[in-house]
Order: structure tokens, then C-alpha cells, then sequence
């Protein structure tokens, strides 16, 4: 059994998505053509990360504006929302938001609600319209503050924490070489950044606390990139700098690389490898991974490599990967339940499950999803065309 921290996730007019209700498991592929909407619906989830982990308004800058976020089209929404279902800690509950753009780049956020059950049966919850809490068991709930979802401050109350803590360490990346070249000071390490700045510190963080996950980021790189012997962090002054130790035909044992004179795939692979185990079992590490299109730096014999990486990363916490390779999809040990089809038409995209005809071939083994993709015939079942916003919703009826 692997890792399920999201058990659902209702999306609605989010970028090019109208309506999605899905229900991800360990390992979760994200399979269809450019433009289909695979990276849109891992930024909802990244929305929700970025606006904890500093603000709601960051995290609309980040996106270019307000105006950006909502759908866009002839038939363009004004709002937006996303429900998520958890399972944490042996509770279950939801967290549910709806924002409405408004006029000169403002934005209000019309409803937000988290509910929490316990396994005893005892239910924790509050619910806010327009920045006001109309509802809430909280003892002493805190007062809203602007720009920020009432979650940040609902996490001052003990049951709320683990929630806000969970959502927040969601990790979402998309590899910048440059920036993982470069000296940084050090962040600790924590959490992995999107752009692996702080690779250097993450590897030297699991070299003190983690040397196995460590060691297994190494066997792994060593699969894709030819003669790697160790993976290492070197401080100067405040600064951590990476180096890669290599076999050589030099009699002196293996030479270290400075990441400076690494190639972008050798940086990018390290990065993949370094976000699926950079904390398996601690405290600190992220519930959700979401990786796009890992596979554009692997070579295609690497391939087998990178799926054993997801699979085993999948123990501990929940993958997410956007792909439209058919080499990574080649083996027929992949489930029809490990996928999700993304499709557009007319700029209306639509996520789900593959249909009825992918599911019973994946299911007799008569081809694997990756012959599926290059026949052209990976597709979303046709019911979640069907889905309208209205029918997708977001709150418990009792709001």
C-alpha cells in the first residue's frame, strides 16, 4: 500500500479547467497532449501550498494577477474554487475555498470552510463567507486577517495545525539548472524549493539526519548518469555548494564535480531523485509530490529507472507526475487506477479517468498505456465532459 493523502479533489473554473472530481491514489500520472491542462490542475494544488505557506496574494503575483487565474474564454468565470479531501493522521475531513476576481486586480474570497472528523467521531470545523466566520467550534477562533486564507489563522487552534502544516508542505517542481548551480546560503533544508535552488541544502540535510534516503538518491543517479560514487555537500562560510563524485580512469580513486561544470540533465535528474526521497518517514517532509515532466531528461533506457524512483517514492508520500511520454508508460504492470486523462476542446479542459476501452486493456494486458498513447486512444472517459460547474460542488450542503 502506498501513500494517500488527497482522496479527492473537486475542481472548478480553475485556468483552462472547468470541472474536474477526481480521486487520486499513491501514484497518480497526469497523461495528455501540451496545452491539455496537466500543469493547471498541479498549480491548483500549488495554489493552495504557495497561499499557505506565505499569502493569497502571493501566490496570485506569482501567477501574473488575479485575472489570470479564473477560466478564460467566451464563456469566462469571474470565480474560481477547488475542494480538497484529506486523509491525515487517522482523521478524515475537507478543505474548500471559492475566490471571486473583482475589479483593478482585487479579489475577495467568498466562502472557505475546513472540517475535520476524528476517529472517535468528534468533528472540529469552521466556515467563513466574505472574510467573516459565520460558523466555527473552534474555543477561541481567531479574528480573519487579509490577504490570507482563514486556515493560517485557524492553525493557532491544536486541531487545525496538522492540516495547515500538511497542505503547506506540498511540493510542486519544475527544475531550474541555473539556479542549482549557484552558491546558497543555507536554508536548512527543510523542504525542497520548486526551482531546486536549495538542492545543496537539502542533500546536506539528509547526510546529517537521512544518510539512507540519501545513499538512495545516489543508487539511483548512478543508473542515469555513468560512474556517480557520492553525492555531497561542501559549507563555505554560509554557503553550501554541491559536488557530485565521479569514477574517472584516474588511479586515485573517484573525482568530485562541482555542480557548476554538471550538465542541466545530470542537475535535473538529481533534482527528480532528490524531491521523491528527500524525506521519507520525518516530520518535515511533503504529503503530496508533483513532478513535471520528469522524463525530458532521462534517456529512454533510463526509463525503468525512473518509474522504479516513483513507485518506491510512492511508499511515503503521494506522486503526482504530468507526462505525454510513451516510453516512461511502457510496462504492463501500470493500472488503469494510476492514471488520469487530460483532454482539451475548444480551450475547455477536462481531467478523469481513462475510458471504458483503455481501462479493459490495461486491465487484460493487452497493451500497456504507453501503446495506448502513441495509437492516440488515451482518453478521458466521456462522462467527465458531461460535468458541470453547478453539479461539482464545493461545500457541504449544511453552508
Amino acid at each position: 500500500m502506498g501513500a494517500t493523502f488527497l482522496t479527492r479533489v473537486v475542481l472548478r473554473d480553475y485556468r483552462n479547467i472547468a470541472a474536474c472530481e477526481v480521486s487520486p491514489g499513491p501514484l497518480t500520472f497526469l497523461v495528455g497532449p501540451n496545452g491539455a491542462g496537466k500543469g493547471n490542475f498541479l498549480d491548483a494544488l500549488r495554489f493552495v501550498a504557495d497561499s499557505l505557506r506565505h499569502s493569497v496574494d502571493d501566490a496570485f503575483r506569482e501567477r501574473g494577477g488575479v485575472a489570470m487565474v479564473p477560466r478564460q474564454g467566451t464563456t469566462s468565470a469571474s470565480s474560481f474554487g477547488l475542494r480538497i479531501e484529506f486523509e491525515l493522521a487517522g482523521c478524515t475531513g475537507h478543505f474548500a475555498f471559492e475566490i471571486e476576481a473583482e475589479g483593478r486586480g482585487g479579489y475577495r474570497i467568498r466562502r472557505e470552510e475546513c472540517v475535520l472528523s476524528e476517529p472517535d467521531g468528534a468533528s472540529r470545523h469552521y466556515r467563513t463567507v466574505d472574510g467573516a466566520v459565520r460558523s466555527s467550534n473552534i474555543a477561541r477562533p481567531p479574528v480573519p486577517g487579509p490577504g490570507r486564507f482563514y486556515l493560517s489563522r485557524a492553525s493557532l487552534a491544536p486541531e487545525f495545525r496538522p492540516v495547515h502544516d500538511a497542505l503547506s508542505r506540498m511540493g510542486f517542481y519544475n527544475f531550474d539548472p541555473q539556479a542549482m548551480r549557484e552558491l546558497r546560503r543555507s536554508d536548512g533544508g527543510d523542504l525542497l524549493a520548486r526551482d531546486g535552488s536549495n538542492l545543496a541544502a537539502v542533500l546536506a540535510r539528509l547526510a546529517d539526519r537521512d544518510p539512507e534516503n540519501l545513499e538512495q538518491i545516489r543508487q539511483y543517479l548512478a543508473i542515469v548518469v555513468d560512474g556517480v560514487e557520492g553525492v555531497r555537500t561542501r559549507r563555505f562560510g554560509s554557503e553550501d555548494r554541491l559536488e557530485l563524485l565521479q569514477r574517472t580512469d584516474a588511479a586515485n580513486g573517484p573525482v568530485p564535480f562541482e555542480s557548476v561544470s554538471l550538465s542541466d540533465g545530470a542537475l535535473r535528474a538529481l533534482g527528480v531523485f532528490t524531491a521523491l526521497f528527500q524525506g521519507a518517514g520525518v516530520p518535515e517532509a511533503p504529503p503530496v509530490i508533483g513532478i513535471e515532466e520528469p522524463e525530458s531528461v532521462f534517456h529512454p533506457s533510463a526509463m525503468g529507472a525512473l518509474l522504479d524512483s516513483l513507485r518506491d517514492a510512492s511508499a511515503s508520500a503521494q506522486v503526482f507526475v504530468t507526462t505525454h511520454s510513451p516510453d516512461l508508460l511502457d510496462d504492463k504492470y501500470l493500472t488503469a487506477d494510476e492514471f488520469l486523462a487530460v483532454a482539451a476542446t475548444n480551450g475547455r479542459g477536462s481531467v478523469g479517468p481513462i475510458d471504458e476501452a483503455g481501462r479493459t486493456s490495461l486491465r487484460d494486458r493487452l497493451c500497456t498505456a504507453g501503446e495506448l498513447l502513441r495509437m492516440g486512444v488515451f482518453l478521458p472517459d466521456p462522462k467527465v465532459f458531461e460535468l458541470e460547474v453547478g453539479r461539482t460542488p464545493l461545500f457541504d450542503r449544511n453552508t
